[in-house]
């Protein structure tokens, strides 16, 4: 018999049962013990707004102009650019419904205009802000477009937004020279893992060979398919030589579950993402669990304005490579 005990730094979460999992609530410990032969791993990412503005030099004012404002995405990065000292243009593009609007976010008001008017507005937006980064987070069905026209004007910008045709969208990008941040998921601290997942695949495959995967994960009730983070992991478990199909995905969608099953907080039931991979022995054994649970936005917003600031360097000094991903930005090593 083997009892391990890992010092996580980061709030550990207490055992609870759930349905077939083994589900969390949280607690202050910064560490528990896992009995007969178990390793588990597992942290609460919790985010709060951060003001890291005292991080950022007085004089960097890199002009961010952010899509889709009025969205959930787009107030956090706002607010999170504006703590960082970035100056926020005072245009954004909204739905026809938004247009004409002018909202305040983090202490800047920002006028909405329509999809009609993009063109025009982004290429004298450019011309007045010759060093600006766009930011998208608008929706799937958008973003091939909103990428077309950010390379027919030549901005540089980082897109958030999943979804969309991706291998058009690198494309049209690479067919443009357009230097841009590309990645799906935002938050540095899941890219890393996601990117120790893969290292873990390559460098040991068939490690886990024989081992048993279930999979839980928990969203906001609005967010309908299997999270691409969730389905990165399992990609990786996967080359380790576990049999798993993704439609075995546990999906909890229903606030009461949430709530009560999963230890999501009840303020964070409208943004949040609580992910737990179970894996077990073919005797029974041996179980390995990794679990990663973020409440609220402020991750990916952090991650988004870090990858604002890595790209403006990567335009200042003309770098030949044009097209990046959040591990690239991780790479760089110069996040606040």
């Amino acid at each position: 018999m083997m009892s391990t005990a890992m010092k996580i730094p980061a709030t550990i979460s207490s055992h609870i049962k759930f349905g077939n999992f083994s589900g969390f609530n949280k607690t202050n410990a910064n560490f528990r013990k896992v009995n007969k032969s178990s390793l588990s791993v597992s942290a609460i990412i919790s985010v709060e707004n951060v003001n890291k503005s005292s991080i950022i030099p007085k004089n960097l004012s890199i002009p961010v102009m952010v899509n889709s404002c009025m969205g959930k995405m787009g107030k956090s990065v706002i607010e999170a650019a504006a703590n960082a000292g970035l100056h926020i243009v005072p245009v954004s593009f909204g739905t026809a419904e938004e247009s004409g609007q002018t909202v305040e976010i983090g202490g800047k008001e920002i006028q909405v205009r329509s999809q009609s008017e993009r063109e025009d507005i982004l290429a004298s937006t450019y011309e007045e802000y010759p060093n600006l980064i766009v930011v998208d987070y608008t929706v799937p069905t958008a973003v091939n477009d909103n990428v077309d026209l950010y390379c027919k004007i030549g901005v540089p910008f980082v897109i958030g937004t999943t979804g969309g045709d991706r291998e058009r969208m690198y494309k049209t990008v690479e067919d443009s020279n357009t230097y841009a941040v590309i990645s799906p998921q935002m938050g540095k601290q899941v890219v890393a893992f996601l990117a120790a997942m893969e290292i873990m695949a390559e460098q040991f495959p068939g490690a886990f060979s024989g081992y048993s995967l279930q999979v839980m994960e928990s969203h906001q009730s609005n967010k309908k398919d299997a999270s691409g983070t969730a389905k990165a992991v399992i990609s990786c478990f996967q080359k380790l030589g576990v049999n798993f199909d993704m439609d075995q995905i546990q999906l909890v969608r229903d606030p009461q579950q949430q709530v009560e099953m999963v230890g999501v907080p009840e303020e964070h039931l409208s943004g949040h993402a609580f992910h737990l991979y179970h894996l077990t022995s073919p005797d029974q054994t041996v179980s390995f669990e990794f679990q990663h649970n973020v409440c609220g936005r402020s991750i990916y917003a952090e991650g988004t304005v870090d990858a604002v600031l890595f790209l403006a360097k990567k335009v200042q000094s003309k770098a030949d490579k044009r097209i990046y991903n959040m591990i690239d930005v991780l790479r760089e090593g110069n996040m606040r």
